[in-house]
């Protein structure tokens, strides 16, 4: 059984326009999508601002009601069995909000754990493993309102992992972060897994490459596409490209060179073009740059070429979005 299992899933809002003559309108934010995530697995929604992942999240979350489409949690619908889904999910968003300025870290969590039904005799065990876990120990008596943004991160997905649910789904959760920030949270969701599903949403695509073993690129409501990170690049298998420079020009090399690197294997074009220090720089696109290098760095050498630098150029989620989509992330 599929830990979230999305079916055909659909909001829309209804809005209206105009000053004196106002007219209603539909706005469809999520507009029919599918997929599913494995127990265990860390999932994302990769999409710009306005995609729509916000929106599908609030449905799994139980706060907005789909308009159309099936949606459920470790087989519990999202409408007909919400109280039982609220109990086997962490939620944490993006930003300050959500703690008590005034409470201490640790009378945050002492709170929530509450809220949450942990039997007493477990609170203060529990606080303190998840203190550990997220990198507050130390600082957790001192008050909240003097914490960084990305010590406030900490303590949200700390609280959102106070009652041990099975499931734990972040919304930008890095939103706003300074790097190091980023990173130190980022370390601490790669670690939930497998003993915990992760359904996260980013406009990140360094983070989702980082951290997804799937990815489902949203846009404009719609999954477009879906896959691994190394799937998706795979579209764009273009981009991919081996730049060697030379230390001496090949002027009266290259028609013979140029010949050769051509046959190889998985090339699709070769560049060249003289450097301001009198060499040369090959770029050459391929489908497999490992193997690419490899040979073109043979062939030089068989040429007499002395090399003086060599750079390998992958394609990233944001060119698969952009080949995908036809658009950036901005």
């Amino acid at each position: 059984m599929a830990a979230i299992e999305v079916e055909g899933l659909r909001r829309t809002y209804k809005t209206s326009t105009g000053t004196i003559r106002r007219k209603s309108k539909l706005i469809e934010a999520v507009r029919g999508i599918d997929f599913q995530v494995g127990e265990g697995e860390l999932f994302g929604l990769l999409g710009p601002n306005g995609a729509g992942k916000t929106t599908t999240i609030k449905m799994l979350i139980t706060l907005l009601i789909p308009t159309a489409g099936k949606a459920r949690v470790l087989g519990l619908d999202v409408v007909e069995d919400a109280r039982e889904v609220r109990k086997r999910i962490g939620y944490v968003f993006g930003g300050e909000r959500g703690v008590y300025e005034r409470l201490s870290g640790y009378d945050n969590l002492r709170y929530f754990a509450e809220l949450y039904g942990v039997p007493p005799r477990e609170q203060r065990s529990r606080i303190e493993l998840l203190l550990e876990m997220v990198g507050l120990k130390g600082r957790e008596h001192e008050r909240a309102e003097g914490y960084s943004r990305g010590m406030k991160q900490r303590l949200h997905l700390a609280k959102a992992l106070l009652h041990d649910p099975p499931i734990l789904i972040l919304d930008e959760p890095t939103i706003g972060l300074d790097p190091a920030a980023a990173v130190d949270l980022r370390r601490a969701v790669a670690n939930l897994v497998p003993e915990h599903t992760v359904l996260l949403t980013t406009h990140d695509m360094y983070e989702a490459d980082q951290l997804c073993r799937e990815i489902a690129i949203v846009d404009r409501g719609l999954i477009v596409a879906q896959g691994t990170p190394d799937e998706l690049k795979a579209r764009v298998a273009g981009e991919r490209r081996v730049i060697v420079a030379t230390h001496q020009p090949l002027n009266g090399h290259f028609a013979a060179l140029d010949e050769q690197l051509s046959r190889l294997p998985g090339v699709r074009g070769v560049d060249h073009e003289l450097t301001a220090a009198g060499g040369t720089e090959l770029t050459i696109l391929c489908a497999d740059t490992a193997a690419t290098l490899d040979e073109t760095l043979a062939l030089l050498r068989g040429h007499g070429a002395s090399i003086g630098g060599v750079r390998v150029v992958e394609p990233t989620l944001e060119d698969a979005f952009l080949a995908i989509a036809g658009r950036s992330f901005e």
